[in-house]
């Protein structure tokens, strides 16, 4: 019997359904264009200079390079059918192994740490949901408890001997490098410092990616194509994808589904254990138990708003990053001045609803429409506790949003033992 070929030239895998076509990355470029034009207009309107200035726009990359890293750890395992909940765990992990390594080492060191303490968290759950079939989402939790309580206890016995350490955080740990382009940077901030309409923002983009540039976030950022190309476009990606939609099929073609499956979770750890070397060595200058703060789980919130793509990735990791990136810049105005911006939004969105005829939700997203500019138009500013909720907020509005167009891959979850191909 021959053993059919697929469209990438790889024999012994059935082609999953649902991968990106290239239209849809345009579309959701098209639209990221949109929205970004749209922020220029407000931050014109409102006068509120944060939205689009280099500093908001900088820190919105040092918070949404963490997010993707784990996001991107989450696509990886769930593509191969293995849900991640413990992507939190793996992350914090990650910080433990860059502050441990990286202050007696050096920062490649370190990175190198977190990418391998991360690969342990991803092995653990890999031995639980692949190897002994516990439930994905109990293994998960697991880890990510078990995570924060070995970070705390290490914490304890490593650092609190070192000077500038103590039982819960280490010294300070070493810098990493750091890109200018001075001669592309400084006409980017004269032409920023201006306010013109979307020239200026545009050139606060520019002066991002050419001032202070951390090189683990240049590294992150290539990791999302370098991920397509190899679960899209390559024999073995195909065969990691099919083991995620149907693993009874790709087993009877031939593939090794236990071992296709583990590779993508220790993988997955991995990602995740660099985004927490970002947030130990980038965000931070040092290791605190607990410092990633959730990011994991906004991680995998990011993901699923992507629809297990990495362009849609990238889209809501940057949402969430923009939106905790806010706060601290004139926090409780510029979060004011984004009230009218997700008005609109909610107003061409609900248009939108109306000429696919679907009526009864363009008439929710109206009333919440007419509630944000109704809110804009009374208030001067936000309060603050509001300002601290949004990135939140904003994870469950997104996804709420979202959830009607959503796809996860076929046998994302399933437990699948050897042998059930038949």
């Amino acid at each position: 019997m021959s053993v059919p070929t697929t469209a990438t030239g790889g024999a012994g895998a059935p082609a999953p359904q649902g991968d990106p076509a290239p239209h849809r990355g345009l579309r959701l470029l098209g639209i990221g264009v949109g929205v970004f034009l749209l922020l220029c207009l407000v931050r014109v309107v409102t006068g509120a200079g944060p939205l689009t200035s280099f500093g908001t726009l900088a820190l919105t990359l040092t918070a949404a390079t963490p997010i993707v890293m784990a996001g991107l750890g989450g696509l990886w395992s769930e593509r191969a059918g293995v849900v991640n909940i413990g992507l939190e765990g793996m992350m914090i992990l990650g910080t433990l192994g860059a502050g441990y390594i990286g202050y007696h080492y050096g920062w490649v060191a370190g990175v190198l740490g977190a990418v391998i303490f991360g690969v342990v968290g991803g092995a653990l759950h890999a031995l639980a949901t692949v190897v002994f079939g516990v439930d994905h989402i109990v293994s998960g939790v697991a880890i990510n408890i078990i995570a924060l309580g070995i970070s705390g206890f290490l914490a304890e016995v490593w650092f609190s001997a070192l000077p500038g350490g103590g039982p819960t955080q280490s010294p300070p740990l070493p810098a990493v490098p750091r890109i200018d382009v001075p001669f592309l940077a400084e006409p980017a901030k004269a032409l920023a410092d201006r306010g013109w309409f979307v020239l200026s923002d545009l050139a606060g983009l520019a002066e991002v990616f050419t001032r202070n540039l951390s090189l683990l976030h240049v590294v992150g950022l290539l990791l999302l194509p370098a991920s397509y190309w190899l679960l899209w476009r390559t024999r073995f990606g195909l065969r990691l994808r099919s083991v995620g939609e149907a693993p009874a099929a790709a087993e009877s073609l031939g593939v090794d589904v236990i071992r296709y499956k583990i590779v993508a979770v220790l993988v997955s750890g991995a990602l995740a254990g660099l985004g927490g070397a970002m947030i130990a060595m980038v965000s931070s200058s040092g290791f605190q138990v607990g410092m990633s703060s959730g990011i994991g789980y906004i991680g995998l919130a990011a993901m699923i708003f992507g629809n297990w793509r990495p362009t849609g990735l990238l889209v809501g990791a940057l949402l969430f990053g923009y939106t905790q990136a806010l706060p601290f810049r004139d926090g409780p105005e510029t979060v004011h001045a984004l009230l009218l911006l997700v008005g609109v939004l909610l107003v061409v969105v609900a248009v939108v609803q109306v000429v696919r005829r679907k009526g009864r939700t363009a008439v929710w997203l109206g009333v919440f429409a007419v509630a944000f500019l109704a809110w804009f138009a009374s208030t001067d500013v936000v309060p603050s506790d509001f300002t601290r909720m949004s990135p939140y907020v904003t994870t469950l509005l997104v996804l709420a949003l979202a959830s009607q167009r959503l796809r996860m891959p076929a046998a994302d979850g399933v437990i699948y033992r050897k042998g059930s191909a038949g």
